[in-house]
């Protein structure tokens, strides 16, 4: 497919389940092309001169992962149905409840056939909020979707019908949304005086600009390991710029992270690239989530049959002694007691390979959330199935280096709407269209959301909240003199107070205080760690005849991980490749980084 069809055909995606698109050469130029977006543009130039056959095989191979070993390959799901087959996923994330869903909606198998199988008392995964107004409101993190390259997410969603809006789906309600509370941030940064900073610029030099252009071009095959900080090193100065405080915020980089999920998240996100400043791309669910994302997408699966188990921890899997990678035995430890699942020929098992919250730990209003790094559960599971067979990954990089990975979140709840309302003097938006504000001279570099109220279907009026995060949490506080990790809700308020400079309003606001909920995560960026290309598994690993592997750290060539779509898009690519679906097509990755238009217009952000 030429770029002129693959762009014909996705207007006509978007018309289909969108309803509405977002509206929203001199010697000069081209010395800039020897710049970042310039290198950008030449990576266009040299994939215009490849031959389109070989370039749609490519995506092809990519992303239905199907290798000549599978035993699945040239069977149909029509031949394989039976009502004795039965399909199992180890947790209960987006991933797996994606995954249900596709085998219902596109395979036609029966919900009493699909088991999932959940470790903790609720389902959701990293997807949660929670709580209520005596005790306060939770959410460990803050889900930004994107309407542009949520391909498969959108795609899924508008057939999950609406909790709260009859006759619509979950893309449509979030959408409709969406429209009607647009993001434009105008406190995106703020200095350490309570000054909003002038952002248009990037702040970038030709230096930056050449390492940037330089990066963008460079095959990924040569960046094993590397983190950001490597390949910036001889341009220190990037690390001051506009850019990086906000690229590095928005999806919570660190400069030694992975130097591959930046790339492929400059090329993801090039069309976010020449608005980053106000966040216009970012879009909202109606509320948190765990009540706009996970709950409906539950209610369709029950809907359905699906057989649920809360409180079940997977704790081991067995697989056939042979040259295969086949499933025969799940090991589920629930209420105290231990279970063996022998897996019949023709059943499926799809584990997600771990969970990057699942050793978070909360506080209080007068706790600290303790810092716990033991090894998440999902990941413990993953270091036993690793061991067993080669192509299964290596979750080392990843849980190894909690000092890394971690960064704390909290949640404020408050009785009326004193502090929003100064948040809102202050800022000049009004809840729901500010998305991050980041002090960028922060020792914690705190950043905080003020989403559109009600946040929670049961918030009542009188009570507002808002979320923030800290990503240096073992440094001491600018006002509060202990590490952001060490400190209770209360301080973590306090300090935020100091940084937005209303101390003369600190009593007042204090005494409405219902909660601040503190969230340590001690491995919420392991997905960010720098790794080989080895390290993350494939979805369907060669020589796989009935599992899967779906989460944030599978290989999905091309796409971003530490987003639901890339959850989503595994999930879609695993029951696919096991169930030989033919006849539909997983979204491909939107090829933004190959668009003229969309190079044309980060190339003069970049020199802004």
């Amino acid at each position: 497919m030429n770029k002129k069809d693959l762009k014909k055909n996705y207007k006509k995606y978007y018309k289909q389940y969108y309803k509405q698109m977002h509206k929203k050469s001199k010697k000069k130029n081209v010395l800039i092309l020897g710049a970042m977006v310039g290198a950008v543009t030449a990576a266009t130039i040299y994939a215009k001169r490849q031959s389109q056959k070989h370039d749609s095989k490519k995506r092809s191979d990519a992303h239905n992962e199907i290798n000549s070993k599978s035993k699945n390959e040239n069977t149909s799901y029509e031949e394989n149905n039976s009502n004795d087959r039965q399909f199992y996923f180890v947790g209960g994330g987006l991933a797996s409840l994606a995954g249900a869903a596709y085998l219902i909606r596109d395979c036609g198998v029966e919900g009493k056939n699909i088991h999932i199988l959940e470790g903790m008392k609720i389902l959701g995964g990293s997807n949660d909020g929670a709580g209520n107004v005596e005790q306060g409101f939770v959410c460990r993190g803050g889900r930004m979707l994107n309407e542009e390259t949520y391909e498969n997410f959108w795609e899924l969603f508008s057939s999950i019908p609406s909790l709260d809006m009859k006759g619509k789906s979950v893309t449509e309600e979030i959408l409709n949304f969406d429209h009607l509370h647009p993001t434009h941030a105008q406190a995106r940064l703020i200095d350490k005086h309570g000054n909003i900073l002038n952002v248009k610029s990037m702040g970038f030099n030709n230096a930056d600009r050449m390492a940037l252009g330089k990066l963008m071009i460079t095959p990924e095959e040569k960046l094993d390991d590397m983190t950001i900080e490597e390949w910036f090193s001889k341009t220190p100065h990037f690390f001051e710029t506009n850019f990086w405080y906000m690229w590095q915020t928005t999806f919570a980089f660190q400069k030694w992270s992975s130097l591959f999920e930046f790339k492929r998240y400059m090329e993801r996100m090039i069309f976010e690239f020449s608005r980053i400043e106000t966040l216009e791309g970012v879009t909202r669910t109606p509320y948190n989530q765990y009540e706009s994302v996970i709950l409906p997408l539950k209610s369709y699966l029950d809907q359905n049959g699906v057989d649920f188990s809360i409180n079940a921890t997977v704790t081991d899997i067995d697989f056939a002694d042979d040259d295969t990678i086949t499933a025969t035995a799940i090991h589920v430890e629930q209420d105290g007691n231990e279970e063996i699942i022998e897996l019949n020929q023709g059943d499926l098992c799809f584990m997600t390979n771990a969970c990057m919250t699942d050793s978070a730990s909360l506080g209080d209003l007068y706790t600290p959330a303790s810092y716990n790094v033991d090894k998440p559960i999902s990941g413990e599971l993953w270091s036993k199935v690793a061991k067993k067979k080669k192509g299964l990954g290596n979750p080392e990089p990843f849980f190894g280096h909690p000092e890394e990975t971690n960064w704390e979140s909290f949640t404020v709840t408050m009785k009326g709407n004193k502090l929003l309302k100064l948040i809102e003097e202050f800022s000049g938006n009004i809840p729901g269209s500010g998305a991050l504000m980041t002090f960028k001279d922060s020792n914690w570099l705190m950043s905080i959301v003020v989403a559109a109220q009600p946040h929670f279907k049961n918030q009542p009026m009188d009570t507002t909240i808002f979320w923030g995060y800290g990503l240096y949490t073992d440094r001491i506080g600018d006002y509060v003199k202990k590490p952001m990790r060490d400190c209770t809700g209360e301080e973590l308020l306090t300090e935020l107070l100091h940084h937005l400079h209303m101390e003369e309003h600190m009593d007042e606001i204090m005494e409405s205080v219902v909660n601040v909920i503190p969230c340590m995560m001690p491995y919420v960026d392991a997905q960010f760690q720098p790794r080989k290309m080895t390290d993350r598994p494939k979805v369907v690993p060669e020589g796989s005849t009935n599992f899967a592997m779906m989460s944030q750290f599978v290989e999905i060539p091309e796409d971003m991980v530490f987003t639901e779509e890339y959850s989503v898009r595994a999930a879609r690519i695993a029951v696919y490749t096991l169930m030989g679906v033919n006849d539909k097509k997983i979204c491909p990755v939107t090829p933004y980084k190959k668009d003229p238009k969309v190079l044309l217009k980060a190339l003069k952000t970049a020199y802004r």
